[in-house]
C-alpha cells in the first residue's frame, strides 16, 4: 500500500527554505497553523481564480481540518504553480508529476515587496503583523448560544473541527458523563491526545488468518515484535505506530503517556498490560494511520480455559477508538467460536466501521471458493443479525505472488480488483477521520444524554425509606421495561439504547439512590450544542471558497 509521503519529499531544500519563510509570514499569529482568512489574503496574490483556488485548497485540507500545516502549505503552493502553468488541478496531479520534477516556485504578485517591507520592519524591531499585512485577520470564532454576559468566554478561537470538539466537549457534554457516570458504563473520559489521534486500524481473527501478515503487507516490511509462524504467535495486543526509531515499548508504559491515546486502557488493570505493547517505527504509512493488531480469538477447546482479563472489554474499547475494524478469515477456519461471536457481539454500534476479508483465498480453487464465500456469507448472517449482506473482501495478503495455478486467470484478475477495492477503502481513511471523529462524537454525545435519562429515570423510582434493595431488584430485573418507558417519555430512537445485558451488569455495582436526578440544564447543554454549536463549528471550517 503506497500513501504519498507529501509534498516535501518533492521539494528541493532550497525551495522548503522559501516556504518556510512565506509560511512564517503567512501565519499571522504563529501558531503553525494557516488558518482561513491568512490563506484567502496569501493565496490571492497567486491571481487564480476564485474555483482554481477552492481546488487548491479542497486538495491541500484533504482531511478537512480546517487549516494547514506547513507540508499542506507546500502541497498548496505547489498546485498553484501547476495550475498557473495551465494544469488542470486534481488530487492526483502531484503524483503524476512526482516522478517528473518538481514543481517550480508559483508567482506571489506584491509579496517579495511585503517580505522586504516585513523583514525591515522587524529589524526596526516592530513584528510585521503590525505594518501593512495586519489584514491576516484573527481565526474563526465558534458561537456559543450563551450571552457573553453569562459566559465571558462564550467566544473562543478556532482554528480547527478538532480544537471545537475539544472545547464541546469539556465545557458541554464532559459535565454530563461525569454526572451520571456514563464513563463507567460506556468508554472512559476523552482526553487531548484522543482527539488528536491519528485513524485506527483494528485486525480481529482467528488464529493464523494472517493478521500480522496483513500489516506487514501494508507496511512492506516487518515491526518491532512481529511474529509470524503456522503456530498461535500473537498473544498480546500490539499498536503499530508511528515513531523516530523502532522500537517496541511495554503496555504499563504507554497506558500512562499522557500524549497517548491509550490512558482509559488502565481501567482493564495490570493483567492486561502485560499483555499490551506498542511497536514504533519511521514509516510514510503510519504518518497516517496506526494499527492495531490483536490476538487470536480462541476456538475448540482453549475457549474452556479463561483469559486473564476482560478480551472482549478491551476489544470494545478499541472499536470505539478505530476507524475500521478488519475480521479476518481464511478458506479453512469459517467457524465462527462461542468467542468470536462474543467479539462481533461487543461491536454493537460500530457496524460501519466493519470490514470482512476471505484472506488466504488463493488456497483453494475457483470451485471451491464459491462454496466457501456462500459458507462464510451464512456464518456472518447467523451472528451479525442483520439482513444486509456484509461487503467482503476476497484475496491474499501477504508477499507472496498469487497462486495462478490454483485459481487460473479469472481469479487472479477477481483478487486483484478486490485487493485494489480494500487498499483504496484504507487510503480513503486519513481523508475522512475529520468526519469520523465528527461521527463518534455525536454518537457519543446522544448515548450519554440517554443514559442520563435511564439514570435519572431508575432514580426516580427508588422509594424515599423503605424498600430500596427490592425496589433496586425489581427495577434491574425489568429494564427492558425501564428502557421502553425512557424511550416513550422522551421520543428517542431504540437503536441507540445500549445493551441491556450491558447496562444491567454495570449497573448491579451501584446503589441506583447514589445517583443524581435528572439536571435538564446539562441535558439541553447538549441539545444546543448538536443542534447549533457543531453546526456552526462545521459552517466556520469550511472550505474558504465556497
Amino acid at each position: 500500500m503506497e500513501m504519498v509521503s507529501g509534498p516535501i519529499s518533492l521539494c528541493s531544500k532550497e525551495d522548503q527554505k522559501i516556504y518556510q519563510t512565506w509560511f512564517n509570514f503567512a501565519d499571522s499569529d504563529g501558531d503553525g497553523r494557516l488558518t482561513g482568512n491568512d490563506a484567502t489574503r496569501f493565496f490571492e496574490m497567486s491571481n487564480l481564480s476564485k474555483h482554481e483556488l477552492k481546488q487548491v485548497w479542497a486538495i491541500a485540507d484533504s482531511k478537512r481540518q480546517g487549516f494547514l500545516g506547513f507540508k499542506e502549505f507546500i502541497t498548496a503552493m505547489q498546485l498553484i504553480s501547476l495550475a498557473q502553468e495551465g494544469n488542470e488541478l486534481t488530487s492526483d496531479l502531484l503524483k503524476s508529476t512526482a516522478d517528473i520534477e518538481s514543481p517550480s516556485l508559483p508567482s506571489m504578485e506584491g509579496l517579495d515587496a511585503l517580505l522586504a517591507e516585513s523583514k525591515g520592519a522587524t529589524m526596526n524591531g516592530n513584528s510585521y503583523s503590525n505594518g501593512s499585512t495586519q489584514s491576516l485577520s484573527m481565526p474563526p470564532m465558534m458561537y456559543s448560544t450563551k450571552s457573553k454576559k453569562k459566559n465571558p468566554t462564550s467566544l473562543v478561537p478556532v482554528t480547527s473541527v478538532t480544537d471545537g470538539l475539544k472545547i464541546l466537549y469539556n465545557e458541554k457534554l464532559k459535565p454530563l458523563e461525569t454526572a451520571y457516570r456514563f464513563n463507567d458504563f460506556g468508554s472512559p473520559v476523552l482526553t487531548n491526545s484522543d482527539f488528536d489521534a491519528k485513524p485506527m486500524v483494528m485486525l480481529l481473527g482467528q488464529y493464523s488468518t494472517g493478521k500480522t501478515t496483513f500489516i506487514k503487507h501494508l507496511l512492506k516490511c516487518s515491526y518491532p515484535g512481529a511474529h509470524i509462524g503456522p503456530e498461535p504467535t500473537t498473544d498480546r495486543f500490539i499498536v503499530v505506530m508511528s515513531g523516530p526509531d523502532g522500537r517496541s515499548i511495554p503496555g504499563n508504559t504507554i497506558a500512562v503517556h499522557a500524549d497517548m491515546p491509550f490512558t482509559g486502557l488502565t481501567t482493564f488493570g495490570g493483567s492486561f498490560l502485560s499483555k499490551f505493547e506498542c511497536s514504533q517505527m519511521p514509516h510514510p504509512l503510519l504518518e497516517h494511520i496506526t494499527f492495531v493488531d490483536t490476538p487470536g480469538v480462541l476456538s475448540g477447546e482453549k475457549q474452556r480455559t479463561q483469559r486473564s482479563y476482560d478480551f472482549t472489554g478491551v476489544i470494545s474499547w478499541f472499536a470505539a477508538k478505530c476507524d475500521m475494524i478488519l475480521l479476518l478469515f481464511d478458506p479453512h477456519k469459517l467457524d465462527i467460536s462461542d468467542e468470536f461471536k462474543r467479539v462481533i457481539s461487543s461491536l454493537r454500534g460500530h457496524d460501519d466501521k466493519i470490514r470482512v476479508v476471505l484472506n488466504k483465498a488463493d488456497q483453494v480453487d475457483t470451485q471451491q471458493l464459491m462454496r466457501v464465500y456462500g459458507a462464510l456469507m451464512w456464518s456472518l448472517g447467523k451472528v451479525l443479525n442483520t439482513p444486509e449482506v456484509a461487503r467482503v473482501y476476497i484475496g491474499s495478503f501477504n508477499d507472496k505472488p498469487v497462486n495462478e495455478a490454483v485459481l487460473g486467470p479469472i481469479g487472479k484478475d477477481l483478487f486483484e480488483k478486490e485487493q485494489d477495492d480494500l487498499l483504496v477503502d484504507l487510503m480513503d481513511i486519513p481523508k475522512k477521520a475529520c468526519d469520523r471523529r465528527i461521527n463518534e462524537f455525536v454518537k457519543r454525545a446522544r448515548a450519554a444524554k440517554i443514559h442520563a435519562y435511564i439514570i435519572s429515570h431508575l432514580k426516580r423510582e427508588m422509594p424515599s425509606f423503605m424498600g430500596k434493595s427490592k425496589t433496586q431488584k425489581r427495577l434491574m430485573d425489568n429494564l427492558e421495561d425501564v428502557f421502553a418507558k425512557v424511550q416513550r417519555e422522551h421520543h428517542l430512537p431504540a437503536g441507540d439504547f445500549p445493551s441491556v445485558e450491558n447496562f444491567r451488569e454495570v449497573l448491579s455495582r451501584y446503589n441506583i439512590e447514589e445517583f443524581e436526578k435528572l439536571k435538564p440544564k446539562m441535558i439541553q447543554a447538549v441539545d444546543d450544542m448538536l443542534g447549533h454549536d457543531i453546526p456552526q463549528l462545521l459552517k466556520n471550517i469550511r472550505n474558504l471558497y465556497d
